[in-house]
């Protein structure tokens, strides 16, 4: 790796808390399914020092760049968008952390809007407009940085009770080949950024993504050379077909996991991303949080080792 490599971090399903108190008509919805899981279970393995910690270290890793693949909320009420958006501003400059949403982000009707309004400055593309416009498409988005493309996809919509399921439309899928297609003819690294895994198994069936097959052909079609999810709380490798090689696609443990939970505790991936069209060299290295919970280690060399 040279000195002109590009790191990434790659971090996701943030559940920023504690649960704020929310009004009966917050709760008569499906929140209230939500509201009874995080006080039963999340709450008790989810934690914001956990958080920190991840972020901390990102920082003494000196990442150029950093993905969030979703779930910054829990159950998507005014005050939880306005707290996610504030955590975001606080992270520093739009410019150099790309957010995609996910289905905590959109949990309820109105509640995508809402979220996308808020987090605006993280969700648009280079070219978009500086303000959030009602009846314009957002995803999905571009972004270029250095010799990176990133392209945010969006598989976030409300779902009714007891279901987290993503949708990956027509409409979406066709814009996306032509921005991977474009940004491959410019000789850029192509990452794609999005909530559920496209892949299928990865997760139970009320939990899937709709469109799985679609954007494998937007893979295979478009081209890429680097795919982030989130969604499932898990540290997980897969492959989807590419246009020459298999491309990687790869799932993260939830940023605020905190130890003894059937969960894995919380990590990020730190990619370096190197070399030119036809010859680019990737590594990752995964920091997860230690076992006391008080400290992020090392936890392997190279996650694409076989």
């Amino acid at each position: 790796m040279s000195r002109s490599m590009f790191k990434l971090a790659h971090i996701s399903d943030v559940h920023l808390g504690p649960l704020p108190r929310l009004s009966i008509q917050e709760l008569f919805s499906k929140r209230i399914t939500g509201f009874v899981n995080w006080h039963r279970n999340r709450r008790k393995h989810l934690f914001g020092s956990t958080l920190d910690l991840l972020l901390d270290d990102i920082r003494t890793h000196q990442a150029d760049h950093l993905a969030v693949t979703g779930d910054l909320v829990n159950l998507a009420s005014g005050i939880e968008i306005r707290a996610a958006a504030a955590w975001l501003r606080a992270l520093g400059d739009p410019a150099d952390t790309s957010v995609v949403p996910g289905n905590h982000d959109a949990y309820v009707p109105g509640a995508y809007e809402k979220s996308m309004r808020a987090w605006y400055d993280y969700v648009r593309g280079d070219l978009a407009p500086p303000q959030w416009q009602e009846d314009r498409h957002i995803f999905p988005y571009l972004r270029v940085r250095d010799k990176v493309a990133i392209v945010g996809c969006s598989t976030a919509v409300a779902t009714p009770p007891f279901a987290a399921s993503g949708f990956f439309g027509a409409r979406q899928a066709r814009d996306t080949v032509n921005m991977l297609r474009a940004a491959g003819e410019a000789g850029l690294f192509r990452v794609v950024m999005i909530h559920h895994p496209p892949i299928r198994g990865a997760t139970t069936f009320y939990k899937r993504m709709i469109g799985i097959r679609r954007f494998a052909a937007v893979i295979s079609t478009g081209g890429a050379e680097l795919v982030l999810h989130g969604h499932t709380h898990l540290n997980t490798l897969h492959w989807l077909r590419g246009q020459v090689q298999p491309v990687p696609v790869v799932g993260i443990a939830s940023a605020s996991q905190g130890p003894g939970s059937i969960k894995p505790a919380a990590a990020y991936n730190l990619f370096s991303i190197d070399g030119s069209p036809g010859a680019w060299e990737l590594s990752g290295e995964r920091f997860s949080l230690n076992r006391t919970g008080d400290a992020v280690i090392q936890e392997s060399v190279d996650i694409f080792a076989p």
